[in-house]
């Protein structure tokens, strides 16, 4: 049986990847990731998650940008590379990800418990 981390890392690397604008955070906003994925970011106040939701953001955006990156939720990282999900500003990969692929990381997402980042 595949766990769940075996599945987060499968998907990470077949996520297309491509170049933000700088400074801009238009798509770092309120998002859930599975309890896998949080037990990878640094734990926040909740004086810092009420701050982030007051303000529709994440609590990992800092002034200069995003302080988990490398370890950002799936969600994060599917923004841009999808036709459901696409930059505000016309960015994307090369090639979108392959809907196959889209399709198992949200059911992913729906059958595994999301907390609020």
């Amino acid at each position: 049986m595949t766990s769940n981390y075996q599945k987060i890392r499968f998907f990470r690397r077949h996520i297309p990847t491509f170049s933000c604008i700088p400074g801009c955070h238009d798509c770092c906003g309120p998002v859930t990731a599975s309890s896998e994925e949080m037990a990878n970011l640094p734990q926040k106040t909740d004086a810092e998650h009420e701050a982030a939701l007051a303000d529709l953001s994440c609590p990992h955006l800092s002034d200069k940008g995003c302080q988990v990156y490398d370890d950002r939720p799936l969600i994060c990282r599917l923004f841009g590379t999808s036709k459901s999900l696409p930059c505000p500003h016309g960015r994307r990969p090369e090639m979108m990800i392959d809907e196959d692929l889209e399709a198992k990381i949200m059911l992913f997402m729906r059958e595994t418990r999301q907390v609020l980042v």
